[in-house]
């Protein structure tokens, strides 16, 4: 997912490149790190103390290892930082940006848009949103149950102060996080330091656990827990949850800061805290309830929970902002309606904060905490959406091998069907997890999925009525030469979405108000497959006959447009006018549901429903509002 900060640390001009990686890489300890960098609070405790436990034997201990080992090598270091992150969308990752690079058309040729692959991409990225709920929830509750390991007092406090401080950092989301965000990275620093030590401390008193590398570990355990020992692998997958964040986050600090960070500072870390509470369990089974705090001495209980806690609110962030930065995609790819987008820095484009999604992901996490009460049961309904987006980039990532870089069917098959064969058994583990609460990401993933599909359907068959019921714009300028219309002085803009027809406002101004200004600049904003869109290709002007003037602005899915810039960039490219004397043609449809061929009466329904709630186009682009007029028309959909 993506991150709260998105700014990248500046370095001097002089500066080696080593250096630049170095800060880039310390600034993705706390961007990109914080999900799977707190795993370790509870992932080998769902495995020896929870529902589909093993007891913690030598043989068990060594084997469950084996596999968090070997999950973390394949699922990370090989799909993600070498294979997966090779697809970049100019510079950025995350699943809509996989899917719009699988859907580009390679120039010169005409590649046809395969419907599953923009399903499969919508909803991998409707399941995030399921993650970008359960992941602060479980975080930092199992965070603040670490008081519990300390003293039954507080046992009855761990909801309330979970909530509380849930609520805190929901609130403070609309000042923006470039002040927080420069102590993330050096905060994670400390915090993977910390489980380094925890780990070692344990690890030299039982050194011989450091077998569990071995990959014949994992074997054993299966041959001796068959079937169980399957269902153990949903616990193990707890580990490699935040392996998605390393690809969304890469076009906010590279692949090689990413790369460094993980096998610098992260991977070591994990693997000598997982050890070790490996090595404790060996020497102590009856910590399985706990490993993780019961690593540390009684002294520093108090100061290791506090520290988690931060930990967990940064990885929290992280996935509450790479939901904003998701929703953002989702709109300028066209599969969301226009919703409010604050940006919080004049600098950083990236850092965005929108209202609506804020206060739905903390009424939906304070549910899940009432709800599920412990870390524990959240984990019973965390992993079936994760896996199954991991899936999904799997075969996307294949398609684009294929269809992009054309990559032979030898070499790209092979390599898709190792990591598909450990993507599905992570997957199968988990769908004994749905009864026990993952139906909740799926059940939101699947009405996410509603939405945005059922947005992106209407709006393309409101398009095709539209353009039914327009003509010709040069037919409209051919009518002009026997019947003039009274041209008054100024500028009418006219927005529209077709870049070669006429607007419907305009024909209806001409109809009901039997004028023309003597400048007509018909404004197409476009959303392009990519990122963004370099600044010299963002306008195009084109000057038409009867002082009628075509400007196409195009942004990237990265991007937010703004009236403001493209007119700035249209008088640069010499287009004159007055913005006192301009005036802006909206049209706003009202939308009638009909048995015409088209959706379901009830996704009509759900779409027109859509539309009266989608911010207006005047606030969205940032027009003047004091210059805005508004030409209604009804459309059957």
């Amino acid at each position: 997912m993506s991150a709260p900060s998105r700014s990248t640390p500046t370095v001097p001009a002089a500066a080696e490149p080593s250096k630049r990686i170095a800060m880039l890489a310390l600034g993705a300890l706390g961007i990109v790190y914080g999900d799977i960098g707190t795993s370790p609070l509870y992932a080998l405790r769902e495995c020896f103390s929870g529902p589909h436990r093993v007891e913690p034997t030598h043989d068990n201990v060594l084997g469950v290892l084996s596999l968090v080992f070997w999950a973390l090598i394949i699922v990370v270091s090989v799909k993600y930082l070498v294979f997966v992150m090779r697809a970049d969308n100019r510079g950025e990752g995350g699943i809509l940006a996989l899917m719009a690079l699988a859907m580009q058309r390679k120039r010169g040729e005409e590649v046809k848009v395969r419907p599953v692959v923009v399903t499969l991409g919508v909803f991998g990225a409707a399941l995030l949103y399921g993650d970008g709920l359960i992941t602060p929830a479980i975080s930092v509750l199992s965070a603040v149950e670490g008081l519990s390991v300390a003293t039954p007092f507080f046992e009855p406090y761990i909801q309330p102060l979970t909530i509380v401080i849930l609520v805190g950092l929901f609130m403070i989301q609309r000042h923006g996080t470039a002040g927080i965000g420069a102590i993330f990275g050096p905060f994670m620093m400390v915090w993977f330091l910390t489980l380094a030590v925890l780990g070692v401390k344990e690890l030299v008193q039982y050194p011989a656990v450091i077998w569990a590398v071995s990959p014949l570990q994992a074997v054993k355990f299966f041959l001796h827990n068959q079937g169980h020992g399957f269902l153990v692998l949903g616990g193990v997958f707890l580990v490699v949850t935040g392996g998605e964040a390393l690809y969304a986050d890469m076009g906010h600090f590279g692949w090689r800061p990413i790369r460094w960070a993980w096998f610098v500072v992260v991977l070591p870390a994990l693997m000598l805290n997982y050890m070790g509470q490996g090595a404790l369990l060996l020497r102590d089974p009856s910590k399985a309830s706990n490993p993780f705090f019961h690593l540390a001495p009684t002294w520093a209980l108090y100061p290791l929970v506090v520290l988690a806690t931060g930990a967990t609110v940064i990885a929290s962030q992280a996935l509450i902002s790479g939901a904003f930065s998701l929703t953002q995609q989702a709109i300028q790819l066209g599969y969301t309606p226009r919703l409010e987008v604050v940006h919080t820095s004049a600098e950083e484009r990236g850092q965005i904060y929108l209202p609506g999604i804020n206060l739905a992901l903390l009424v939906g996490i304070i549910f899940l905490v009432l709800g599920f009460k412990s870390s524990s049961n959240l984990a019973a309904a965390y992993g079936i959406s994760v896996t199954t987006t991991m899936t999904i980039t799997t075969v996307l990532a294949y398609v684009v091998a294929r269809e992009r870089w054309n990559v032979s069917r030898l070499v790209a098959l092979p390599v898709a069907a190792l990591f598909m064969v450990v993507d599905l058994s992570f997957w199968g583990s988990n769908l004994v997890k749905i009864a026990a609460g993952g139906w909740f990401p799926l059940l939101m993933a699947l009405c996410v999925f509603t939405l945005m599909t059922t947005w992106k359907k209407g709006r393309d068959i409101l398009a095709s009525r539209l353009r039914g019921s327009s003509i010709p714009l040069k037919q409209l300028l051919d009518s002009f030469g026997d019947h003039p219309p009274v041209r008054v002085p100024g500028t009418a803009i006219f927005m529209t979405g077709n870049p070669e027809g006429t607007p419907p406002a305009l024909l209806h101004n001409l109809k009901h108000n039997k004028v023309l200004h003597e400048q007509v600049m018909l404004l197409t904003i476009a959303s392009e497959e990519v990122p963004h869109v370099p600044p010299e290709d963002r306008v195009e002007v084109i000057k038409l006959e009867e002082g009628f003037v075509r400007v196409i602005a195009r942004y990237g899915f990265m991007e937010n447009p703004s009236i403001p810039d493209i007119l700035k960039r249209a008088r640069e490219k010499g287009l004159q006018f007055n913005l006192m004397g301009t005036s802006f043609f909206l049209g706003r449809e009202t939308l009638i549901p009909s048995k015409k061929r088209g959706m379901a009466v009830w996704r009509e329904a759900l779409f027109s429903w859509m539309s009266r709630n989608a911010r207006s186009a005047t606030a969205y682009f940032r027009i003047p509002p004091n210059r805005v007029v508004e030409l209604g028309a009804q459309v059957e959909l």
